[in-house]
């Protein structure tokens, strides 16, 4: 269809955002969820049931939004944001500002030469990494491949293997994990001192005790605007680029 008709759908500030910003490109939104409607907008990620709103729809909309991968979504044609490389750099970047803000709303000291150890060598990583360096923090990365060890040092990080931690937890201030799967049990943990700072940033969890932040979702919670604007423009490329 050469006329696009947009509808928006869930209960999210970010999408209130990315909605705001695609009006501003004359980008068509109507306010009925009807068979006109060629393109639905869900939140990233999409956690509501849309399996009524669906049956308002024609089987042609095409469906945007993050974690689609649900039965109300089986046959239509599906474009999700969080398997979209540029989305999730750039979401990378601002859950590595926002945890920034976390880590130094629960310190009594600033970032500056304070020692912090990164858990994970991803995108959330290589962000967060950069950031803290500019901070002034004593930064090292403990990463599970060789190679990324490797890399980690050429660019003038400290560098370590997470199976060889225990030893070396008492030296940190802080510890931000961003690697889906068990990292640190409680009885790891607590060779750290007693006022290191636990961040937990991936959705499942690396770090697991009571003193640990599960700081997930950053960016809708801490910064919807850049978030939303985030889903926006990656809308706007892929429109530009017939993706959707």
């Amino acid at each position: 269809m050469d006329q696009r008709i947009f509808y928006a759908a869930g209960t999210s500030a970010a999408l209130d955002q990315a909605v705001h910003q695609l009006k501003r490109y004359a980008i068509p939104f109507t306010q009925t969820p009807d068979r006109s409607v060629t393109h639905l907008l869900l939140p990233v990620p999409c956690r509501e049931d849309m399996t009524e709103l669906m049956k308002e729809l024609s089987l042609d909309v095409t469906v945007i939004g993050g974690k689609l991968d649900r039965p109300e979504f089986f046959g239509y044609r599906c474009i999700d944001l969080l398997e979209d490389e540029g989305y999730l750099c750039q979401n990378a970047a601002i859950t590595a500002h926002c945890a920034l803000q976390v880590a130094a709303q629960n310190l009594p000291i600033t970032l500056e030469d304070s020692p912090i150890l990164v858990i994970g060598w991803g995108r959330i990583g290589k962000c967060l990494s950069s950031l803290l360096r500019q901070c002034g923090s004593q930064v090292s990365i403990a990463a599970r491949k060789e190679k990324d060890r490797a890399m980690i040092r050429a660019l003038g990080y400290e560098a370590e293997d997470p199976k060889h931690l225990d030893t070396i937890l008492r030296c940190y201030r802080t510890i931000i994990n961003t690697v889906p799967e068990p990292i640190l049990s409680p009885d790891r943990l607590a060779r750290c001192r007693p006022d290191c700072l636990k961040i937990e940033l991936a959705s499942k969890p690396g770090l697991t005790g009571d003193d640990v932040i599960q700081a997930l979702g950053l960016p809708a919670k801490m910064a919807p605007e850049s978030s939303g604007k985030l889903i926006a423009r990656t809308v706007l490329r892929m429109l530009a680029q017939k993706e959707v």
